[in-house]
């Protein structure tokens, strides 16, 4: 039977809510006489804010506690950032819809200084990512990297506070939040790779709803899919999570995809990079032969380093 009204599990950060309120507009274009609904929750990832991600379970806290409320038959989807999706979804549940990719590139954020290369000698620059870390390592090593947790208002407001000389953050946050105005530079590929799914919206449900699945389907779009998958499949392979430094960035081509990904060392900055082509209905494959041609490289001892 298909359902009338849907619940969207989110959470109550201001940018998991303009995320699941762009969700539910979708969702009203697309299906007019569907009645759509928020409802907000706390998770775990939101409330630990003293510790690093990698050292407290990694990104999968910001999902469980909407998984659970789709189980429960609380809600019937949930909306997260997709770099926040673990490379492997807890069974049971699928991806039916990932939403058109907004701006992919991380964002240099200053009141003081135009780009990182205007950084004066041990410039505090804050950012809790392993992969960040590892990029601003590789070019600044005179830098000195803290950590920075919380919402995008929170990390800003430290700035502002003079916590920082600088904050990296991704771009599409910024600009979803209306604080396009506060990036004072891009970080972007091929020289500086993003999160895996960085920028892309995904929506998650229960496997075992088709008439849900097939009307979240309607919003899917398919060249963010191809790229994203590349991206996620390389990340799976990499054994990715936020516990090790590990960027992809894909573009859709003429001739079909172009990957590009990284595995690095946030201590020493020393960075592994592998690229490769392949056809849009290969996207899978094409993430796994980065994996591998990164292995060969030697991503085996990073990765285990970070481990």
């Amino acid at each position: 039977m298909i359902p009338t009204v849907l619940r969207i599990a989110t959470r109550q950060s201001p940018l998991a809510l303009w995320q699941a309120e762009h969700v539910a507009a979708a969702l009203r274009a697309a299906h007019p006489s569907l009645h759509v609904e928020l409802v907000p929750m706390s998770t775990r990832g939101d409330e630990i804010l003293d510790k690093s991600l990698a050292t407290v379970g990694g990104k999968g806290l910001f999902l469980k506690e909407l998984e659970v409320a789709m189980l429960e038959g609380r809600a019937e989807l949930a909306v997260h950032s997709l770099k926040d999706v673990p490379a492997e979804l807890e069974p049971g549940f699928a991806l039916p819809a990932i939403l058109p990719r907004a701006d992919a590139a991380d964002a240099f954020v200053s009141n003081d200084y135009a780009n990182l290369s205007e950084l004066p000698q041990g410039a505090r620059v804050g950012t809790s990512s392993l992969r960040r870390q590892a990029q601003l390592r590789a070019l600044r090593p005179d830098l000195t990297l803290l950590d920075l947790r919380g919402n995008v208002g929170t990390r800003v407001s430290k700035l502002d506070r003079g916590e920082y000389d600088a904050i990296v953050l991704a771009c599409a946050g910024l600009e979803r939040l209306g604080l396009a105005a506060r990036i004072r530079s891009r970080l972007a590929a091929p020289e500086w790779l993003t999160a895996p799914g960085q920028a892309a919206i995904a929506i998650e449900a229960r496997s075992d709803q088709p008439a849900v699945l097939e009307l979240l389907a309607a919003l899917d779009d398919e060249e963010t899919r191809w790229a994203v998958t590349a991206e996620r499949s390389m990340n799976r392979a990499l054994g990715g999570s936020c516990t090790v430094p590990v960027g992809g960035w894909c573009t859709v081509t003429e001739r079909g995809l172009y990957l590009r990904g990284m595995v690095g060392d946030a201590q020493n900055g020393q960075l592994l990079v592998a690229a490769a082509e392949g056809r849009c209905d290969e996207a899978e494959a094409l993430g796994q032969r980065v994996a591998e041609a990164l292995f060969l490289q030697g991503a085996g001892d990073l990765l285990r380093g970070h481990a």
